[in-house]
């Protein structure tokens, strides 16, 4: 008895019931379609960001460092940061120097030395030309800046010879670093080659690493790695994660705002649909109660109805605001956006919360009362 009459209620006016259904499944969609942007978007551009570079440097403290112009730190510290990052972190040492070429083209040039098989994961974003894969103990090729490469006139396959503290050292010209910035001023070697002419073997000046996810995440990573190395001071840099978290939330508030007001809107929709159907329904609830129903069964009645109502309309709106996450990702942020099935309950939950706080018309049939509806008034 109970379904027919949920049945005979849902094709008593099929065209409000389409209108509820229509408002509830375009809230729904609207509703998934910023769910899934809100988590994809998220990622896309903690992705885009790494490509900027690191975002977290270690090195010694601005004290030490003062006191002595040639603090370095031990390579021993590797292993310790490596545990306390995720493994997905792209981590690289490095240690700088001033070393000259010999004459008749007698140039200063900054030497950068790192791991170059990390550079092109460190920094993406960098142009490189020519370059081949290198390891960490080449000794024997380096990568060179732009702006070097035509003051000294070299080109890939050239040969480049670095003096420093009187240690010589003849390298290949593997590749041409195109970076915008202070980087196409120096020539990068491999570590082992700058220890060798800072005589500071097993030393490193500092440590950059490219730590991925959400400026919270990489607020513990920091967390993890000072508690792991309390002599040593471990900063992000403020240009990425600052500039990260300040666009992630302009996109979070953005999207919430927009949700908050689509509900809203949806929950207006329902509640003029609900309260015309109250007054239609009078004479129903007249009759079941003269029956001898209770208005306890009569509201369970309806609020199955539109229970039913917030099911579907959270279903269809789930689909729907796929696609159109899928095609805002292609035509708004330019990226691809893959459907997310965790999204499905909380759309659902959502829209069956909407389509009850829009029902909140129905309670005015409790006020109904049999005798005068039976006798037509």
């Amino acid at each position: 008895m109970f379904r027919r009459l949920v049945w005979h209620l849902l094709q008593g006016n099929r065209v409000r019931m389409a209108v509820a259904l229509l408002a509830l499944t375009s809230g729904g969609a609207v509703v998934s379609a910023l769910l899934n942007l809100n988590v994809s978007v998220n990622r896309q551009l903690s992705r885009q960001f790494r490509s900027l570079g690191a975002n977290i440097v270690i090195s010694v403290p601005s004290v030490a460092a003062s006191a002595t112009s040639t603090e370095l730190i031990d390579v021993s510290v590797l292993p310790a940061v490596e545990r306390s990052i995720p493994a997905d972190t792209v981590l690289s040492p490095y240690l700088y120097l001033v070393a000259h070429t010999p004459s008749p083209n007698s140039h200063d040039v900054v030497v950068s030395g790192t791991w170059l098989d990390r550079i092109t994961q460190l920094s993406p974003s960098w142009k490189i030309s020519g370059a081949s894969s290198l390891s960490h103990s080449d000794i024997t090729h380096c990568l060179i800046g732009v702006n070097v490469s035509r003051e000294l006139g070299l080109s890939v396959g050239s040969t480049v010879k670095l003096a420093s503290r009187g240690r010589p050292q003849i390298l290949s010209v593997s590749g041409i670093v195109d970076a915008g910035g202070s980087e196409d001023n120096q020539i990068f070697v491999n570590l082992p080659v700058a220890q060798k002419l800072a005589n500071a073997e097993s030393k490193i000046q500092l440590i950059q690493a490219a730590v991925p996810g959400s400026p919270e995440e990489i607020r513990r990573v920091q967390a993890h790695l000072r508690n792991a190395l309390p002599n040593l001071s471990v900063k992000p840099i403020p240009q990425i994660t600052e500039a990260e978290g300040k666009l992630l939330n302009r996109i979070r508030f953005a999207m919430v705002s927009t949700g908050v007001l689509i509900l809203v809107l949806t929950v207006l929709c329902v509640l003029a649909v609900m309260a015309a159907l109250a007054m239609e329904r009078r004479k129903d609830v007249g009759l079941m109660k003269a029956l001898g129903g209770s208005m306890q069964k009569v509201l369970r009645v309806f609020l199955a109805e539109v229970g039913i109502l917030g099911l579907a309309g959270g279903l269809l709106g789930y689909f729907a605001g796929m696609f159109l996450s899928v095609w805002m990702g292609h035509r708004v942020f330019h990226a691809s956006i893959a459907p997310r099935w965790e999204v499905l309950p909380i759309t659902i939950a959502i829209m069956l919360a909407v389509a009850i706080a829009g029902a909140l018309p129905l309670r005015l049939l409790a006020n109904v009362r049999p005798a005068i509806i039976l006798r037509g008034e």
